[in-house]
């Protein structure tokens, strides 16, 4: 469910006009709706009532501080890969000790940066990262808090570049090497072990491949305390429930918890969930501004304001977001190709589209952009990043300004042998 609904033909967030916001601030821009971002979260949390859990956002959905501060303010813990989020979280309220660390590719300085902080858990990727962070939590004097990313070999049948839980992907170690990891992990002087990691990939529409995980993850906690006396506190299930952006039917909350709650019945540890995409994803639409028709031999194109740098979801994985008028009118469709700006072929936001007649200056919204639209953006062609906006009830607030032409050139310099 969203907030965003036509009154007389005209499509609102909320109680205010989108076409109000648009003549206000320009196009393109993001909206996000306060009131569908409460209410995702609330009805996560409800969903696992009767557990012991922490419900982490993904921060790599949407990084707007907005957007954090309204997670953070309603009790829920936060996922970072980076140090970039490690700061944003912090600014945004989110307490140390309900920030999980994950990603392949932590950098010394982020590793010290979140021991300093004293976040609840780094999730490892690796023997040598486990290495690394022992040295470094000895060099600081902290204890480093750990799980470790098990591969548990489980397809989750999405998109091959959002699958993570393969033996094929980057992502976690098999059982086996995990086995040593832990054994490894268990003698260092600078580590607490105290979870286990497993994360299989993102846009998931069936319970079934989080059943099989889990209980990959149940026989190796099982594993770990009889072989090595290591007793599992956490349990990081990840994130990856799907959305609806078409015809996707996936599981409701209630069905997706109960893939879990069943066997974590008899298991004394706190459950950690990972959602980004199924908070964020539905809260958010891109409008933008038709400039132009233009008929081609084969083809019939709508040229918009937006490009494959303000959302790139469609050129990267082929993905399908719905478009709709701003305004509805009675007219004719046409079936269409809706591009950007950008010089490539790759630059679309639609293919084959079938859409009511527009002409140039009518707004589209394209739908369900709240997540990877905006933090997956780029000043790609030297196109400023766009506006985000935020609606509560029928008042709006620009939450991130328009970039400026002078903002693509800031912190650049001229090397003084040009002159010569």
């Amino acid at each position: 469910m969203h907030h965003f609904t036509y009154r007389e033909n005209q499509l609102y967030c909320e109680d205010v006009p989108v076409q109000t916001i648009a003549a206000a601030v320009g196009t393109p821009f993001y909206l996000y709706s306060h009131a569908t971002l409460t209410r995702h979260l609330k009805a996560f949390q409800e969903a696992f009532e009767g557990i012991d859990h922490l419900v982490c956002f993904s921060a790599k959905a949407n990084t707007n501080l907005a957007i954090l501060k309204l997670f953070a303010a309603s009790g829920c813990g936060l996922d970072i890969v980076s140090g970039g989020e490690l700061y944003r979280g912090r600014q945004a309220g989110f307490a140390p000790d309900r920030i999980v660390y994950s990603g392949v590719g932590k950098r010394i300085d982020e590793i010290d940066d979140a021991l300093k902080a004293g976040i609840l858990m780094f999730n490892l990727e690796s023997v040598d990262e486990l290495k690394l962070i022992d040295q470094r939590a000895g060099r600081l004097n902290r204890r480093a808090r750990v799980a470790i990313r098990v591969n548990p070999d489980v397809d989750p049948k999405t998109h091959p570049y959002i699958s993570t839980g393969l033996k094929k992907n980057k992502f976690g170690i098999d059982t086996e090497a995990a086995i040593e990891g832990y054994r490894l992990a268990s003698g260092l002087e600078h580590i607490e072990v105290i979870g286990i990691d497993c994360h299989i990939g993102s846009q998931i529409t069936e319970a079934g491949p989080f059943e099989d995980a889990l209980k990959s993850v149940k026989s190796l906690m099982i594993r770990l305390k009889s072989e090595m006396g290591i007793d599992i506190k956490y349990i990081d299930m990840g994130g990856g429930l799907g959305i609806t952006y078409g015809d996707e039917s996936p599981p409701s909350l209630k069905e997706y918890a109960k893939a879990f709650l069943k066997s974590l019945e008899d298991m004394a540890v706190s459950l950690i969930l990972e959602p980004g995409r199924v908070l964020v994803g539905n809260a958010g639409i891109l409008v933008t501004r038709v400039l132009y028709n233009k008929a081609g031999q084969d083809k019939q194109f709508i040229i918009v304001d937006a490009g494959m740098n303000d959302l790139l979801r469609p050129t990267l994985y082929n993905a399908f977001h719905a478009i709709e008028p701003v305004v509805r009118l009675d007219t004719s469709f046409t079936v269409a190709d809706v591009v950007g700006p950008i010089c490539e072929s790759g630059d679309f936001l639609a293919l084959d589209r079938n859409l009511a007649d527009v002409t140039g200056g009518d707004l589209l919204a394209v739908m369900s952009t709240g997540a990877y639209g905006f933090v997956m953006s780029s000043n790609y062609c030297s196109r400023p990043r766009v506006a985000e906006v935020m609606v509560k009830n029928d008042q709006y607030h620009v939450v991130k300004q328009r970039e400026t032409y002078a903002d693509l050139i800031r912190g650049e310099s001229l090397p003084p042998f040009l002159d010569d």
